[in-house]
């Protein structure tokens, strides 16, 4: 009987331990999980940094030639780079936001519709041939009130219907990602959309004539082909424009009386997309930028929910 309760007692401690390394197993793999995303992340900070330095060793290149402009032809614009690091890599790459047309550019400081955005982002949709998305629908997002612009704009009725229902925001964009709450849009659609649009937190910043999409080019005028915006970005790769008169005095946009108004050569918002692969896991970053008129940079916001970010032609960077 003794040896019965011994063998007992035995089994019981046995089974006692087992669940405690088995759970302890479970915490220590937390534990180092938890340790290498935020190892990942502290590099991916660093990485934000690193492209920083970039943007101001631009600016300050610019300064020297007194001639403050971005272009394709920079090779923070072409490239993206890659770092050496223990145990991993680290994927850096810069991307433009000045030439997009900014979403918050739709309604100026009183509330009221910009009508120059207004006519410039409805032909960008119809360049894209996006069909049931409205233009008012993102003033209706935007604007402070509660009354449809229009029969083709959205507010809080029409939101509330879906499941989940929400509201309308009645503020400025804080992403360009809103756009999927949009009535009228398909995820397709989205995707097209997006890479020709920012969510700049200012307004009046402009569209870089340099590093526009050849779709935001033709946008610009209603009688503008496809052709004729294919041949303004051909001959901006061949020579940046230095000016915006240079821009405007181009044999495409002749007799159309194009205006000078919200056009630059100057971007001051970037994204800088980061990817961490470090001890077998991976952390991607996408950071939005601010660079003033001073050279300063700051950080507008931070994104760790954004894959396949890194796209453009690698370039190898040495660690000596």
């Amino acid at each position: 009987m003794a040896l019965i309760m011994v063998l007992l007692a035995m089994a019981l401690v046995v089974m006692l331990a087992g669940g405690m390394t088995k759970h302890q197993s479970v915490r220590i793999y937390k534990a180092g999980h938890y340790l290498a995303q935020s190892q990942g992340y502290s590099i991916a900070l660093g990485a934000e940094a690193f492209a920083g330095q970039i943007l101001f060793r631009d600016f300050e290149a610019d300064r020297e030639d007194n001639l403050f402009i971005d272009s394709p032809n920079e090779a923070w614009a072409r490239y993206s780079a890659v770092l050496p690091l223990d145990n991993g890599v680290v994927e850096v790459q810069i991307d433009d936001l000045g030439g997009r047309i900014n979403l918050n550019d739709l309604v100026n400081p009183q509330g009221q519709p910009d009508e120059v955005t207004r006519e410039r982002l409805t032909r960008l949709i119809e360049v894209l041939g996006i069909g049931n998305l409205s233009v008012d629908a993102i003033i209706d997002w935007i604007d402070p009130n509660d009354e449809t612009i229009s029969a083709y704009g959205a507010e809080d009725g029409q939101y509330l219907l879906q499941n989940p229902a929400y509201r309308a925001a009645n503020q400025p964009f804080t992403s360009v990602t809103e756009l999927r709450l949009l009535e009228g849009i398909s995820e397709d659609d989205y995707q097209l959309l997006s890479l020709h649009v920012a969510a700049l937190p200012v307004s009046g910043a402009g569209i870089n004539v340099n590093m526009a999409p050849q779709a935001v080019i033709q946008a610009l005028h209603p009688e503008l082909t496809e052709a004729q915006a294919e041949s303004v970005v051909a001959q901006r790769e061949d020579e940046r424009f230095e000016t915006v008169q240079d821009f405007l005095a181009l044999p495409e946009f002749a007799g159309l009386g194009l205006k000078a108004e919200g056009l630059t050569l100057k971007t001051h918002f970037f994204e800088v997309a980061s990817r961490i692969t470090y001890d077998d896991r991976v952390v991607n970053l996408v950071s939005t930028i601010y660079r003033s008129p001073a050279g300063e940079l700051s950080t507008v916001r931070r994104d760790t929910g954004q894959k396949n970010r890194i796209t453009k032609e690698r370039f190898a960077v040495s660690d000596n």
